[in-house]
């Protein structure tokens, strides 16, 4: 196994973490210009002179010059610059430049490894289950899962009641961000009725993470919430189960370790981007703007 000390530097700064984002000042106007005529993609070269040939695959970019400005991402092959749009996505709308990107790997189906940090509010798991619904005729099931690791450590047999009510709390969470989704739409709306139907006909399951570890994992979009819970070796478990035509989206927050063991360095979803970065099937972004409340915010960044 791989010593975990190593995974960041030494001091284990998870300020360096790789955030998948980079701003680009004084781009040249040219280029930025030929981002919006078709094929909406530029050659790398001039992009990879500058950061000599610094750059990973999937990295997103803000292009600037002066007023003018385009999102683009770097392929696979470090070839081209492809801009990135905003869609909107089973009724979600991207807020700034980093859900956009988000967005843009989470429904790109040549990225089968994706990672979103953040902190709570910036729309991770929302952005990541209205992408799955999104393009879910791609996969067979969409999977949600979170590990159960018990607030200040109590066991969670301390909690009253059966299996089923002692978990309930810990997926409640991701429930209610498929109701924000769903409640983009009326009722009566078909994509409405949808999630209900992909619920009852288990298309769409969301459940602890220990009771996914039996399921196949064949043609899967796999949403793993609250990655950095997870160690190394359960992340690694995780991807090396994962089947042919299957996508796995982890997400977290690495400020907010909930297991007693982990820390910021140490947790499985630090080590998960610090491996994986420059991959050709991978991109990660990090969010950081909360678009939560104002008070949200506010209390996410003081307390």
């Amino acid at each position: 196994p791989v010593p975990l000390e190593n995974v960041l530097d030494q001091e284990g700064n998870i300020e360096e973490l790789y955030s998948g984002k980079q701003v680009i000042e004084d781009f040249d106007d040219d280029t930025i210009i030929k981002f919006f005529q078709p094929p909406f993609e530029v050659s790398a070269e001039p992009l990879l002179d500058r950061l000599n040939g610094e750059a990973f695959s999937n990295k997103f970019f803000i292009l600037r010059n002066g007023s003018r400005s385009v999102l683009a991402n770097l392929d696979q092959n470090k070839e081209h610059l492809r801009k990135v749009d905003k869609n909107v996505i089973y009724g979600i709308t991207p807020r700034n430049a980093e859900q956009t990107f988000a967005v843009d790997a989470l429904s790109n189906h040549d990225i089968q490894l994706v990672s979103l940090t953040g902190k709570a509010g910036t729309g991770k798991t929302l952005l990541a289950l209205a992408s799955a619904l999104h393009v879910r005729k791609q996969y067979r099931q969409i999977f949600v899962a979170r590990p159960i690791v018990p607030l200040s450590n109590k066991d969670i047999g301390y909690l009253p009641g059966d299996v089923e009510s002692k978990l309930a709390p810990y997926m409640t969470p991701l429930w209610d961000n498929l109701k924000v989704i769903q409640d983009q739409f009326p009722e009566t709306d078909k994509n409405h009725q949808l999630i209900d139907s992909l619920t009852k006909e288990e298309k769409l399951v969301i459940e602890p993470l220990s009771y996914i570890r039996g399921r196949s994992l064949q043609r899967i979009f796999f949403i793993v919430d609250e990655a950095q819970n997870l160690t190394p070796h359960e992340i690694k478990t995780i991807i090396t189960r994962a089947g042919e035509g299957s996508k796995l989206v982890f997400t977290g927050d690495i400020y907010q370790i909930d297991h007693p063991y982990l820390d910021g360095q140490s947790n499985g979803l630090s080590y998960l981007i610090d491996r994986f970065k420059g991959q050709k099937l991978y991109a990660h972004i990090n969010l950081e703007k909360g678009e939560r409340s104002e008070l949200a915010e506010l209390a996410s960044n003081l307390l």
